[in-house]
């Protein structure tokens, strides 16, 4: 599949409020450079291209993985390969190259939800993606589910996870999750929708962070127009051997609140810049989404791994500071559903590349965009 559209014009993005000209800024310079947006109703080998949730650029192969949340509806679990032209001007085409279906410990594609089969069928949730050079695999990660509105009986639970898999989408391994994230039917641990959204690794394969959406039940409120709320960024060291391990650390990220008329608001991903320093989206879902990129750094940060209530316990959350809102980025139009990003190709004149996706939730009246900024080289 193949698209080609005019590119938007270039803009230049005002960074950090109350910087004088004549100094540099502290924080890493954002250009918005364009965007390109997929056809309705795209399709690939069989299968609906949307719902594109996560994006990792393989420099290798100059290809982009690109994880669809499709829970197994409309295809099976999946992840697709895309190769941009990403320039100064933006992105000038899009071409999906394949499609892998993600395979669960046996070999076999996930099916759909089927509550009538026993025990019910729960596929996964997929939401993170990303490219580990070193070891030339991906790490995904799934939101769970916690079905209460199902027929009587036990309420289906199916727990978030991190995977690893091949290129080719087959099954490797997986990680242990922290235990404030384990699912259960009761009000406690992770809200339905709003857990491991995020997923990235560090440029020298040391660390994957995996981020939730939103806090747990017993992290607080959810983030709504009168205040923000805390959310969990879970720490993994890989190993040389490469096996998975039990979470490291764990940090509160602070969220904003939520901007009208978007009655919440959440994280839907990240990408590392170093094993301290991350670009990170929030975004809060209406109409015309508000979608902000921060800076966001653990410096002091307090390791909250042990801590299974955020909620009333003092704690030192990461710092961030604002980098782009692009719903205020004059000729981002359309601004859609962003949930992906990561670091691109280095541009001619030295500058990083930053890709973000949007998931358009499978609806005709979203759309599937790839847009492009630059970031000035750190």
């Amino acid at each position: 599949m193949r698209s080609k559209l005019a590119r938007l014009p270039l803009l230049a993005l005002l960074l950090v409020a109350g910087c004088a000209p004549c100094q540099a800024p502290a924080v890493p310079a954002l250009e918005y450079l364009g965007q390109l947006q997929l056809p309705p109703n795209s399709t690939f080998a069989g299968t609906t291209v949307g719902g594109l949730s996560g994006i990792s650029y393989d420099p290798g192969r100059d290809c982009y993985y690109v994880i669809s949340d499709d829970r197994s509806a409309s295809g099976p679990a999946r992840f697709y390969t895309v190769r941009l032209s990403v320039s100064e001007r933006g992105v000038d085409e899009a071409t999906v190259t394949a499609v892998h279906p993600l395979l669960d410990e046996s070999g076999r594609a996930f099916g759909p939800l089927d509550l009538d089969h026993s025990p019910p069928v729960v596929p996964p949730d997929p939401e993170g993606i990303a490219f580990d050079s070193g070891r030339q695999r991906l790490y995904w990660s799934s939101e769970g589910e916690r079905l209460t509105g199902a027929p009587p009986g036990p309420t289906p639970l199916a727990d978030p996870w991190v995977r690893i898999a091949g290129l080719d989408g087959g099954y490797l391994g997986r990680f242990a999750i922290p235990p404030q994230l384990a699912m259960s039917a009761q009000r406690t641990g992770p809200r339905r929708n709003t857990t491991l959204e995020g997923l990235t690794v560090t440029a020298d394969g040391r660390l994957l962070f995996a981020a939730m959406e939103g806090p747990g039940y017993a992290d607080g409120a959810l983030p709504d127009q009168a205040g923000g709320a805390l959310t969990r960024i879970t720490a993994y060291r890989l190993d040389a051997d490469g096996k998975p391990r039990v979470p490291v650390a764990q940090y509160a990220y602070p969220l904003e609140p939520a901007t009208a008329p978007a009655e919440t608001n959440g994280l839907t991903d990240l990408v590392a810049l170093s094993d301290t320093a991350f670009l990170v989206i929030e975004r809060a879902f209406s109409t015309r989404p508000t979608v902000r990129l921060y800076r966001a750094e653990i410096a002091g940060a307090t390791d909250v791994l042990r801590v299974p209530a955020l909620a009333g316990h003092p704690v030192t959350p990461m710092t961030k500071t604002l980098l782009a809102d692009l719903s205020a980025t004059p000729g981002l139009d359309p601004l859609d559903n962003i949930e992906g990003i990561t670091l691109g190709p280095r541009l001619p004149d030295g500058r990083q590349a930053v890709v973000l996706v949007s998931d358009d939730n499978f609806s005709p009246r979203q759309v599937t965009q790839f847009v492009v900024f630059a970031m000035a080289a750190r």
